[in-house]
């Protein structure tokens, strides 16, 4: 739902006063208009549309234009889930959505799931202003019900809400939480999963300053560390980092399509007890979509570095491991993906998507129970009968690798309906 608004912005005791003379003045328009209805009572209906028309006027002339939109989506996803390698467990977020990581390896024999739920709904609420400077302002916050703890399915299926975005845009700054900028948000495929391609795109919200300049991006954002203890065992996520992670983008756009060139630089620190451990760590990533035809597209993704941890595949490597001498060593990886689209008709497309990570891990400090590879092919149909509906079903196939050469398969059928608002 949209709706357009031109009004002087309420700050200070000046800005209170304007808004009381308006007041003022109002109530004098009312006033004139009584005596003018009285006064001609044959000429009501002129009168009342020259003194409406009066603020309507006065809003176009104004410099200051205001605009707020609400909106969001509604989406149901129901999936069956079979795993080779034993169960995963009830309220798992890879139960949601495919996170490769969660692929069972080494269980006992094949379970089954279902899963049922609109967690993955969402709303905003966005605001663009053109300030009387001429000056660009706008702000835009979202929130979803994904992966919070909180619900059940027991009785109520509620769920807490999550931010998912909240900033602040000033002309060409940025601040505060969206996409990191070494995301490609533009490239991922449309999938009817929460997100496709998982163990191998660029997927990162966090907070930032973001400065643009044309088709040039640079920022300063959100740092953290995830860390392989010594031999491996459970994660370790360490947010002792001094300085913020570095990231410059380079966009282009052309009528084939569009391409984005991305690189971050970034420090991985970890303090124990009298000891302060840090290495440094790159990605490079190259992304985009070409179109095919009219309507098709080819989408895709590669990217590669020393120490990316949780910016590639959902954290399926950690950024660094612990070595023999208690020190920090970034891990290496790499992963692409390559995604078509097809239009069948107006209403009726689908896509199909080829995904893969390669981890480069040093098993003499992580042992080899960590991923050493995951991949996943998926195929899709999406049916929109009318705007801003869309029913989907789609198949997905994926199987994740340790370093033993253990491995898991997940096969999973999805089906969703969506109404965009």
């Amino acid at each position: 739902m949209l709706c357009g608004v031109s009004q002087n912005a309420l700050a200070g005791g000046d800005e209170y006063q304007k808004l009381e003379d308006k007041i003022n003045e109002l109530e004098s328009m009312v006033l004139e208009l009584k005596k003018q209805l009285a006064e001609r009572p044959k000429e009501k209906e002129v009168i009342i549309k020259e003194v409406a028309a009066k603020p309507e006027k006065e809003m176009e002339e104004s410099p200051e234009k205001h605009t707020y939109a609400f909106g969001g989506f509604v989406k149901t996803t129901a999936s069956f889930s079979s795993y080779s390698d034993g169960d995963l467990a009830s309220g798992s977020a890879g139960r949601d959505f495919y996170i490769p990581a969660t692929i069972p390896v080494g269980g006992d024999g094949e379970s089954t799931d279902f899963d049922f739920g609109a967690k993955e709904s969402r709303i905003n609420f966005k605001s663009d202003h053109v300030l009387e400077s001429g000056d660009k302002l706008s702000t835009f916050v979202e929130m979803d019900f994904l992966l919070p703890p909180g619900g059940d399915e027991r009785i109520s299926n509620s769920y807490n809400p999550r931010l998912r975005h909240a900033f602040i845009k000033y002309n060409d700054w940025l601040f505060g939480q969206t996409w990191s900028t070494f995301q490609n948000v533009g490239a991922l495929p449309e999938s009817v999963d929460f997100l496709a391609a998982s163990e191998s795109t660029i997927f990162e919200r966090q907070s930032m300053i973001r400065y643009t300049n044309g088709n040039w991006q640079f920022a300063l954002e959100n740092p953290e560390t995830t860390i392989t203890p010594y031999g491996g065992g459970g994660r370790i996520v360490s947010d002792d980092n001094s300085m913020p992670d570095l990231v410059a983008r380079y966009n282009h756009k052309a009528d084939w399509g569009h391409f984005t060139v991305a690189a971050l630089v970034r420090n991985l620190e970890y303090d124990q007890v009298g000891n302060n451990e840090s290495t440094s760590s790159y990605g490079l990533s190259l992304s985009g979509k070409v179109m095919v035809g009219e309507k098709d597209d080819l989408r895709f993704m590669l990217s590669t570095g020393s120490g990316m941890g949780r910016y590639i595949g959902l954290n399926t490597a950690n950024g660094a491991v612990i070595n023999d001498d208690g020190n920090l060593s970034a891990i290496d990886s790499t992963a692409g993906f390559i995604s078509y689209r097809h239009f069948w008709n107006e209403k009726v497309r689908s896509n199909f998507i080829f995904s893969q990570i390669n981890v480069d891990n040093n098993t003499d400090y992580t042992g080899l129970g960590v991923t050493r590879s995951a991949r996943s092919i998926q195929a899709n149909v999406l049916f929109s009968p009318v705007s801003k509906i869309t029913l989907g079903l789609g198949w997905l196939y994926a199987e994740r690798e340790l370093e033993s050469r253990a491995d898991g398969e997940l096969n999973r059928l999805i089906f969703t309906a969506k109404y965009a608002f």
